[in-house]
């Protein structure tokens, strides 16, 4: 019986005895053993472990038999140093190895720990930071002890894993391994950590030695290796130091080496004793042109960027030297272009690279270097929380890797383009990583494994605080943190859980959890990898042109990202539809890259996986339809601080944090930009860069991230529509303005002033409309009170706004602030309490208020036997301030403003107070002060019996004052409102318009008074007809009776002249009515009685008819017609004016009409000698110049007007030609006495401005009647008297009597 046989019938183990054999495990297998024994109870539990160690010993035992004999190569530096590495190890449980490039530490010290017996129970891990070194270094030492990859030996990255059951030595990237501290904290999968290429000091690497340093407590069995350049080794030492703080040793191991020269050129040169700084261009070329003297060898000029290269070649190939070939080298050139370095070649070599040069890849056959000194370097900006890539001078141990480039295949020399003194004061170091980018993805890790609080993570260099908060800002961006801390540590949100599983930047992560939830994760999946690996289009140099075109098929206007979509589509058909080989060359043709394309679909099927173990809905491989709506709102979660809003119309955009930034000019959207765009990469070169960007709306950022938006509140207001108070809201997303003026309801903002508006607006100024009864009656009772206030002029009558706030307010819950609420909260209480909200009327009053009565305040005024309403407002400015009389427009033209001057009582007392303060001064000096004479004048006044003005002129010369006259007092400078307004209303009330004159309001209303009587007297009214008899017009009443707003009002029939003939209309007034007759019943007679014209000159003399002939208005036909209208109105006149009946009409018509021609002749012949001289003295006039001359065309104006017989009169046009000889004699005398002259115009001038400010006071009409027509004439005769006295005047006339004649006029 095998003993195999013999232990299933023998008694279960003991656990002492498995655990004794548990050393014959991996450790990861004896971790999980021990948890199992632990908990084991029964025997069949343990026999089942038992099974278990058994396989693990078998696994362990493989393991160690796949391990082949090692050996070393002799000729590397590291095997010299075999012993002291290896008794290190052993003795130690971390070791610092520095070597410099080609000292084999990468590939020999995974082997001196395999000699150990490190790597079987457990793997020995071996990181490298770049995927294409962690492949290259497991297939070297693969073949160095003589099996294939995948054996003792394997490695696993991104796109590959490689790595089996019998494997000892793993290497990978660093990632990976950070990818693996998620599910094995403790790393119980490994034995021994070897951290390469430490010094690059990348943040993966910083984290990685951290982790390590708190977790080698907890392994004490775990070896750590750091393996660096000779650069700064003791930070390593130190940051590793044991519990008594000595530091890990380090073993140095010396590199395969020639010397190197080192030589300065710094960019400068003396001129005259003057320092100048040289072209870099010119001290590039002259760096050159001195290596290549010393001897042959190829040459390696390191620059900042790209364009610095480009500049470069075109003045090197501008040279032309003969057998040189010139090699760029960067990040962002094609495979084939970057390869050429390597290639073999004929003559020397000029590689033109970038930093690229200095570590991460060695160009071979380099003898010289040229050194500018100067690299672009990724850095974080901490306050435009963006990364940039500024140029800046190197540091000291990067020149030393530089200038180390040229010292591997022989003797070398570097000429540095800076000065010594230059390269003494620079840094030691480079930055590491840590202090120049965005944490979150650290913090995020550190969150996810509960680490702690970051700042006492123990890293090898302490990240910058600032640093920190940004990271942790960037997290709560992504809604991965929560707000409160795990024992002082971030706490992880459900979405931070799943960030933190994926193994992208989180940015992009989070992306990918929101495209999850709006269902286009694999639109999502597939932007998401293209934005994580370098771009599969390629430009090369020599063919931009033709990569364009090629490419512009992928555009999208409104996308940079649809275009990766469109792209990718049709990466996908093609390969599909061709072979390998045939799919390989039509991506060269296109200019595509094929290993990034494979890497395109390796990292989205390595997604696909991710979000399978998530859990998420699978998507189907290409998507027929896509959504760019739910794409771009999936890309936005992880890109709010990268979004911006156009600056106007510029090219420029307003970032998050203040920043601002263009669109890069590769982009789809960089010739037409939209109004708001998300970028993926906002990078600063030579200025803020926004790459792979896409138009958004600014709706889509409220919805994905409400909780970041700030909000700020301006100008509150009331809407009585929505019963409620709202305001304008403006939202910005770190500065960014995503709404710029939304209305939002207030009490959300700030509900206790949301409330006092409510109050305010609502239940105390009314502007609400509603059902309750209790508001109408308050209302009702606040303006019955107001009225005192406005009828007194003043505001101390009612209770003030705060009495009122301070009811309601105590009666109101904190919850009521909208109309709803307020419905919703009375409805409950005016059940129980139904007058709560009423208001006493009462309490509404101060005391005082009782002299406030209909006597001195009347609502109505009685003018005749009609009744106005009278309203009172208080507001001083405002158009209807003071006292004002409705007046219906019907009856407009009715009213008198007589007695209106003396307003109403409970005014009189500040009306007669302001009439005397409105006195001259020198008048005003015997009635001082003012207020107690208008207490003396006022028992004495008799209102509405004649003017105010006259009883107080009377009043107060019997009082004491001195020389006052009626006119003395300035009515029309009061206050407007101790001066009535006048208002025409229509039938609803409705203020039509409204004057302090009540004259200039019944002028600018005439056709709408016109057109309301003719309204409320159409029955009385006649169409037109074209002659006036008994069966068309017939008899004209001269008054009618009608309604106007309940008022029985007189209205006046007239007749009307119209083109048609001759109609009824019903005037306002009787006036109005008179002289529509006159003009009616005028023209009626001018249709009937015509003149000859040629009649009318026969036998005037030749000069007297020539002048006739030349009449100023119309020639003789002009002259005849003037006279025939003054004939047949004066006629007219005589017979008794108008009449109203058609047969008193024709009756008219027959006594007139014989008159007409006798009367124009008589008129021609009379004016025709007065003709002569006109025309003479006119032609005289003509040729002078002068204020005399224009005064003397003026009075040729006045005499001879258009009309002048109608105007004027043949009376006092038959003394034309002496007041035309009375100017022949002023132009005489002028030249004789030109001052004398001036005195008499200026005595003239005095009476026309008399009469004019005379007018002035009264309305426009009053300057057409006869008595000013008279004194008009009175002035022509005082010229006479004045210019020509011999002529003599028909009575005295003076300046005097012109005057006095002026004040008669009322």
């Amino acid at each position: 019986m095998t003993q195999t046989d013999s232990s299933t019938h023998s008694a279960p183990p003991s656990k002492k005895d498995l655990i004794a054999r548990l050393d014959g495990v991996t450790i990861a297998d004896e971790r999980a053993l021990r948890r199992r024994l632990r908990k084991a109870r029964s025997p069949k539990a343990l026999t089942a472990i038992a099974r278990d160690i058994d396989s693990a010993r078998v696994k362990l035992a493989a393991r160690e038999a796949a391990v082949p004999a090692v050996t070393f190569p002799e000729q590397l530096p590291v095997t010299a140093r075999r012993g002291d590495i290896a008794e290190a190890i052993r003795d130690n449980q971390v070791v610092i190895i520095a070597g410099e490039t080609g000292s084999g530490k990468t590939t020999q010290i995974p082997k001196i720990c395999l000699e150990l017996g490190r790597g079987r129970r457990g793997l020995i891990g071996h990181t490298q930071p770049r995927r294409l070194a962690a492949r290259t270094v497991a297939e070297r030492i693969a073949d160095e002890l003589g099996q294939s990859v995948g054996e003792a030996v394997g490695y696993a990255i991104r796109f590959d894993d490689r790595v089996s059951a019998s494997t000892s030595v793993k290497l990978m990237t660093d990632g990976i391994l950070l990818a693996e501290m998620q599910r094995d904290r403790d790393l119980n999968a490994y034995d021994t950590i070897i951290i390469d290429e430490a010094h690059e000091r990348s943040l993966n690497i910083d984290f990685l030695l951290g982790y390590l340093r708190q977790l080698l407590p907890r392994r004490p069995d775990l070896k750590v290796i750091v393996t660096s350049a000779t650069i700064d080794p003791e930070a390593f030492a130190e940051h590793f130091h044991d519990s008594d703080g000595n530091p890990a040793p380090i073993i140095e191991v010396s590199g395969r080496t020639f010397p190197v020269e080192i030589r300065y050129r710094p960019l400068e040169f003396e001129v005259d004793g003057k320092t100048v700084d040289q072209d870099p261009l010119d001290g590039l070329l002259e760096a050159i042109e001195e290596l290549m003297s010393v001897g042959p060898g190829d040459i390696l000029c390191f620059f900042a960027g790209e364009s610095d290269i480009r500049d470069a070649m075109e003045a090197i190939e501008g040279r032309r030297w003969r057998g040189v070939e010139v090699t760029p080298l960067f990040g962002r050139l094609s495979n084939a272009e970057q390869h050429r370095v390597f290639s073999s070649h004929r003559g020397r070599r000029i590689v033109l690279a970038t930093n690229i040069a200095e570590t991460s890849l060695t160009v071979p056959g380099i003898h010289y270097v040229v050194d500018t000194g100067l690299a672009r370097i990724s850095r974080y900006s901490v306050r435009t929380k963006v990364q940039r890539l500024p140029i800046e001078p190197i540091s000291q141990a990067s020149a030393n890797q530089r200038s180390g480039r040229c010292g591997r295949v022989a003797d070398g020399v570097a000429i540095r383009l800076y000065s010594e003194d230059d390269f003494t004061t620079r840094p030691e170091f480079t930055d590491p990583e840590i202090l120049r980018t965005n944490l979150a993805s650290v913090i995020l890790q550190m969150a996810s494994l509960r680490l702690g609080d970051i700042t006492d993570f123990p890293f090898i260099q302490a990240p910058d605080n600032r640093s920190v908060r940004d990271g942790l800002l960037l997290l709560h961006e992504l809604g991965a943190l929560a707000d409160g801390e795990d024992n002082g540590a971030p706490e992880l949100t459900p979405v931070g859980r799943q960030l933190a599983r994926i193994p992208v930047d989180p940015r992009m992560a989070r992306m990918l959890v929101e495209a999850e939830k709006l269902g286009c994760l694999h639109e999502v999946v597939v932007i998401v990898a293209a934005l994580t690996i370098q771009d599969v289009r390629e430009r090369p140099l020599d063919h931009q042109a033709q990569a364009d075109q090629a490419h512009a098929r992928f555009k999208d206007t409104t996308s940079d990202f649809l275009g990766y979509l469109k792209l990718w589509g049709y990466l996908h058909d093609t390969r599909d539809e061709m072979s390998g080989n045939a799919f390989r060359k039509r991506m060269k043709k296109e200019f595509l890259h094929y290993v990034r394309i494979r890497e395109w679909f390796d990292l989205v099927r390595q997604l696909r996986g991710v979000a399978r173990q998530l859990g998420w809905t699978a998507t189907e491989d290409v998507a027929t339809k896509t959504d760019p709506r739910s794409v771009h709102t999936a890309l936005l979660s992880g890109l709010l601080s990268h979004i911006g809003m156009r600056i106007g119309d510029s090219r420029e955009f307003q970032g998050a944090r203040g920043t601002k930034f263009m669109v890069f000019p590769g982009s789809a959207l960089a010739r037409k930009p939209p109004q708001f765009v998300m970028a993926a990469e906002l990078v600063e070169t030579s200025r803020l860069w926004a790459r792979d960007v896409a138009s958004i709306e600014p709706e889509a950022v409220e919805r994905i991230a409400p909780h970041l938006l700030r909000h700020s509140y301006s100008e509150p207001f009331w809407s009585a529509k929505r019963t409620a108070a709202m305001v304008h809201q403006k939202s910005t997303l770190y500065g960014v303005t995503i709404i710029a003026d939304r209305t939002v309801p207030y009490h959300r903002v700030d509900p206790t002033a949301a409330r006092d508006m409510f109050i305010r607006h609502a239940l105390i100024e009314g502007d609400w409309t509603t059902h309750h009864s209790f508001f109408h009656e308050n209302r009702a009772m606040l303006e019955d009170a107001a009225g005192l206030e406005d009828k007194a002029r003043r505001r101390d009558i009612v209770v003030d706004e705060d009495t009122l706030f301070d009811f309601y307010d105590s009666r109101l819950p904190e919850t009521v602030t909208t109309g709803r609420t307020f419905d919703s909260w009375w409805k409950k209480t005016r059940r129980n309490e139904p007058e709560l909200l009423s208001f006493d009327p009462d309490a509404l009053i101060n005391e005082g208020s009782a002299a406030i009565d209909e006597e001195a305040f009347p609502d109505l005024w009685r003018q005749g036997s009609l009744d106005y309403a009278l309203t009172y407002h208080f507001e001083p400015g405002a158009d209807d301030d003071g006292v004002t009389v409705r007046i219906p427009i019907p009856l407009l033209a009715g009213v008198s403003d007589e007695g209106f001057d003396w307003l109403v009582p409970g005014l009189r007392r500040e009306l007669v107070t302001e009439l005397i303060r409105t006195l001259p001064k020198a008048l005003r000096r015997s009635v001082v002060p003012a207020p107690d004479f208008a207490e003396r004048a006022l028992p004495h006044l008799q209102p509405y019996s004649g003017s105010i003005c006259g009883q107080l002129a009377d009043i107060l010369r019997s009082l004491g004052g001195t020389g006052i006259n009626d006119t003395d007092f300035r009515p029309r400078t009061l206050p407007d409102h101790l001066r009535v307004s006048f208002a025409a209303v229509d039938k609803r009330g409705t203020v039509l318009d409204r004057d302090r004159s009540l004259e200039a309001l019944k002028r600018r209303n005439v056709e709408q008074i016109n057109a309301s009587v003719n309204r409320v007297s159409r029955g009385i009214q006649r169409a037109a007809a074209e002659n006036w008899d008994a069966e068309t017009i017939g008899t004209i009443e001269p008054e009618v009776l009608t309604r106007v707003d309940g008022q029985e009002v007189t209205a006046y029939p007239a007749l009307v002249a119209t083109p048609e003939g001759v109609a009824v209309r019903v005037m306002p007034t009787k006036q109005a009515a008179d002289s529509s007759m006159l003009t009616a019943t005028l023209t009626l007679l001018m249709r009937e009685i015509k003149v000859s014209t040629r009649q009318m000159l026969k036998g005037l003399p030749l000069k007297q008819r020539v002048a006739v002939e030349n009449y100023p208005h119309g020639g003789a036909d002009g002259l005849v017609n003037d006279a025939r209208i003054a004939s047949i109105r004066d006629a007219l006149i005589e017979a008794g004016g108008p009449v109203r009946t058609p047969e008193a009409f024709r009756e008219l018509v027959a006594r007139i009409a014989p008159e007409v021609p006798r009367r124009v002749r008589q008129t021609v012949t009379a004016l025709a000698p007065g003709l002569v001289d006109y025309h003479r003295v006119a032609d005289e006039l003509a040729r002078w110049t002068g204020d005399a001359i224009d005064d003397m065309r003026g009075q040729l104006s006045f005499l001879l007007p258009e009309h002048a017989v109608s105007i004027h009169g043949v009376s006092h046009l038959r003394h034309l030609p002496r007041y035309l000889e009375a100017m022949v004699i002023r132009l005489d005398s002028m030249e004789l006495d030109p001052d004398r002259d001036a005195d008499n115009q200026e005595t003239v001038q005095a009476a026309k401005d008399y009469l004019g400010n005379k007018l002035r006071k009264f309305p426009a009409g009053r300057s057409k009647t006869a008595e000013v027509k008279e004194i008009r004439w009175m002035i022509e005769e005082l010229r006479v008297s004045l210019f020509a006295q011999r002529l003599g005047t028909p009575r005295p006339v003076s300046l005097k009597r012109i005057q006095k004649a002026v004040d008669g006029l009322r």
